[in-house]
């Protein structure tokens, strides 16, 4: 069917639905918004789905949201006492999320699974933690994270806490195609909740949240003794972290923190952002404000759905500087594993895990302490499995997973990127620098520098939407595959990655590839330096990572400029 046909039968079909009939007419006379709203289904993979908020196949709506939970709860159905089980669902301020969220909570309880919804808005950590507490099969969080306003997104997670493993994915993208919306019906609410089919969380489960959170706590003597004079300033970014991250700031003492006020509340609209992601400097201007007002040590900021950290500081001269994800990571990491070792609390077998995409910073500072590094493809879900391995194998006790998308976690209750558990972790190396050094994070990262090299990162996005740029992603990638690229900025291509082919292609040897197959390209670069190209799992671009490292902070962003300007170049020119 045409997409012209699919927009007429939405039309037809949804006639009953006021608000969805006046989005489409809107369009009618737009052939192009047609085009895209309807020339495939939104698609569900690894990530759940994420996309713009409207009526229409590629668009998420409480239609889709009801058909992908049905073909979610058919195969909910085919496991041992999964309905039983139930699903945990949580959502974030995003415009719809709670309205999405108990429609997919009412479908799961027409097929006769149990749900665990919470009453309010809630990180995504504490969705995680729901899961594994409540012993539930499944879980669902409505986010699009840190992507502008017009997005929302479905999370699925399994029965480990962490996002849907292939192998479901499979089990719900099998059914789809013959899952209608006809059948895709919710039970009536009050009914839900008369049969038990429907239970209401929040206190319950996030007491014991808060609890797991405090056990990780590197140093708590102190941070209750610093945390008479730090000062922080905190920006939820008018989403789901104000509550929990306050609370964990107490509880650990942090007694002079500061919420940025325009920002506390939850809003789906983000009024005071360009976008609400703390890798934007935008999202830290008001903060940042606050802390040259208040003369505080830094600032702090969670995404809408509290999974992501950044820091910003404003430095002694007035300007501010922002950390980036691989520099947080790489402070936390030193943080924990130095504490660790001063304590004589660091295990024979410590292990950290980070992505092929983070940067080779965080090898040298883990082998320093005798911690082994253990890379995998970026999704924190892949961070997760081998926290899974370690638990089931005993080969290696977890003590820290990031990604440079400025992810972290230190604990094994929670299965994917935790912002309050960060956000604690951010006060306490705040706490250890000012006492030791009286320096700040921003200080931390050139004190770790001088001590293992400098290392340098960037990211370029190349946005890409609609079928065009689905086309063109595959049309960069498959160029790439078969014409590699020789140097960069006069820098040789000592090895080419292939994750897609699972081979390393090194001086004309070739060897295997033991991480899953994943569409990846990643050349090694004489003198340690690093290029990646990949198309986005969750949104319509592709990322190019840039990686140099020197004895210089000049001379290392020289070759960072110049790789990432000849990169940029290649694809430019595809």
């Amino acid at each position: 069917m045409g997409t012209m046909e699919l927009y007429r039968q939405w039309l037809t079909d949804f006639a009953f639905d006021a608000e969805t009939v006046a989005d489409l007419k809107a369009i009618e006379n737009d052939p192009a918004e047609i085009e895209d709203r309807f020339y495939r289904d939104l698609e569900f993979g690894t990530a759940g789905m994420r996309g713009v908020l409207g009526a229409g196949t590629n668009r998420l709506n409480v239609y889709n949201v009801r058909r992908v939970t049905r073909a979610l709860a058919k195969y909910i159905l085919t496991t041992e006492d999964g309905a039983q089980k139930g699903v945990a669902i949580g959502y974030d301020s995003r415009h719809m999320s709670d309205v999405f969220a108990k429609q997919a909570a009412l479908v799961l309880c027409n097929a006769g699974i149990k749900v665990f919804l919470f009453e309010s808005l809630r990180p995504v950590p504490v969705l995680s933690f729901a899961i594994r507490y409540l012993k539930c099969i499944a879980g669902i969080v409505i986010t699009a994270s840190h992507n502008p306003k017009q997005y929302n997104g479905y999370k699925a997670y399994w029965t480990d806490g962490g996002q849907m493993p292939p192998e479901s994915v499979k089990g719900i993208t099998d059914r789809l195609p013959d899952t209608t919306y006809a059948e895709s019906l919710p039970m009536d609410e009050q009914e839900a909740l008369d049969q038990g089919l429907l239970t209401i969380i929040g206190k319950d489960v996030d007491d014991p949240y808060i609890a797991a959170v405090r056990k990780l706590s590197v140093n708590p003597e102190l941070a209750r003794e610093m945390g008479k004079v730090l000062k922080i300033v905190y920006t939820p970014l008018h989403g789901s972290g104000n509550l929990p991250v306050r609370r964990i700031f107490k509880e650990i003492g942090m007694e002079n923190v500061y919420v940025v006020p325009e920002q506390e509340l939850p809003d789906g609209d983000f009024p005071t952002v360009k976008v609400p992601n703390p890798e934007d400097p935008d999202a830290f201007r008001l903060a940042l404000q606050m802390q040259k007002e208040l003369g505080a040590d830094l600032c702090v900021g969670t995404d809408p759905d509290c999974d992501r950290v950044g820091i910003a500081c404003m430095t002694e001269d007035g300007t501010p500087r922002l950390l980036n994800g691989n520099q947080i990571g790489c402070v936390l990491l030193h943080y924990i594993l130095s504490q660790k070792k001063e304590r004589g609390e660091l295990p024979a077998n410590a292990a950290a895990v980070t992505t092929i995409v983070s940067t080779n910073m965080a090898r040298a500072i883990a082998e320093s302490f005798g911690c082994k590094m253990i890379e995998v493809l970026t999704g924190f879900k892949y961070i997760a499995e081998q926290i899974h391995l370690f638990e089931t194998t005993g080969c290696n006790t977890f003590m820290f997973g990031f990604e440079e998308s400025f992810g972290y976690l230190s604990g094994t209750d929670v299965r994917d990127k935790d912002g309050v558990n960060a956000c604690m972790l951010i006060a306490e190396a705040a706490s250890w620098y000012k006492k030791m050094y009286n320096k700040t994070l921003v200080d931390a990262i050139d004190m770790l520098y001088e001590q293992y090299g400098y290392y340098g990162d960037k990211v370029t996005s190349f946005v890409l939407p609609g079928k065009d740029g689905l086309e063109k992603m595959q049309t960069v990638m498959a160029t790439l595959r078969d014409n590699p690229p020789t140097e960069f900025a006069g820098a040789k291509v000592v090895a080419v990655r292939d994750y897609q082919k699972s081979v390393r292609v090194c001086a004309g040897e070739t060897e295997t590839l033991t991480l899953p197959k994943s569409n990846v390209l990643y050349y090694e670069l004489e003198g340690d330096g690093w290029i990646c190209v990949r198309p986005s799992g969750t949104e319509p671009k592709i990322k190019l990572y840039v990686n140099a490292v020197s004895k210089s902070a000049q001379e290392t962003q020289a070759l960072l400029n110049a790789y990432s300007d000849a990169a940029v170049h290649m694809l430019e020119q595809i």
